[in-house]
């Protein structure tokens, strides 16, 4: 039991440095400095902030590090609910941690053209082509981001570590980050209505699970998941 609290710490301790500073990039770096539609005002916030915007560059990068070691460790932990679906969990997380990674280099050549003068006329609508398709990336990933929750909220639930209600509101903030994507896509009018209420599964959901990592670990007087399957050869 106790290496099993351990990796659980260890999970808790990735996973929060995977919503820290994802958070930053995204919330505090991008949500302040990109103006989607708005090139020049972009570029020129990028130019008054390129210090803020490369911080926000290199913290993805390093959230994406964690959120693959977060679902190793994760995998180490709960593998033996279901060998399948847990490897599932890393190979999804792989695939949203490739697409992150190489989106980052849309963001990194904005940033290139914001700050030198060297391109000359004509640059503004080149950033703004950048930094779109950095956004769309964005939202591609979170496609995977969203996928991974189903069978880290399947193992949750059915573990007897933890409780159940998280693997629950795992599993549904699935969903919810995939109607995110795919209206903003699709509808973007509706998507911004709906946001706020289809993603609350996820947050409250990944929170509580990050909570219960870090504080309890897992719970008490199960030393093998209560649905331990047979490893696959």
């Amino acid at each position: 039991m106790e290496r099993e609290k351990r990796l659980a710490r260890v999970a808790g301790s990735l996973y929060l440095g995977v919503a820290v500073l994802g958070g930053f990039a995204e919330l505090y770096v991008r949500d302040r400095i990109v103006e989607l539609g708005h090139p020049l005002a972009t570029a020129e916030n990028i130019r008054d902030s390129a210090t803020l915007f490369r911080a926000g560059f290199v913290a993805d990068l390093v959230q994406a590090t964690l959120f693959l070691l977060t679902a190793m460790v994760l995998y180490l932990l709960l593998r033996g609910v279901n060998e399948l679906v847990a490897r599932a969990m890393v190979v999804i997380v792989a695939v949203s941690v490739a697409i992150i990674c190489l989106n980052l280099l849309n963001q990194w050549v904005a940033l290139q053209i914001a700050t030198d003068r060297a391109f000359g006329a004509g640059s503004d609508a080149l950033f703004g082509l950048f930094a779109c398709m950095h956004h769309d990336g964005y939202l591609i990933a979170q496609i995977f981001f969203g996928l991974w929750l189903l069978p880290l909220g399947y193992l949750v639930a059915k573990s007897g570590w933890f409780p159940t209600w998280i693997g629950v509101l795992l599993i549904a903030g699935c969903f919810g980050y995939l109607v995110d994507t795919f209206a903003t896509f699709l509808a973007p009018g509706v998507a911004d209505t709906i946001e706020a209420f289809v993603v609350a599964p996820a947050a409250i959901g990944e929170l509580s699970f990050v909570a219960y990592l870090l504080i309890k670990g897992v719970r008490d007087g199960e030393e093998e998941p209560r649905a331990l399957a047979p490893v696959a050869s």
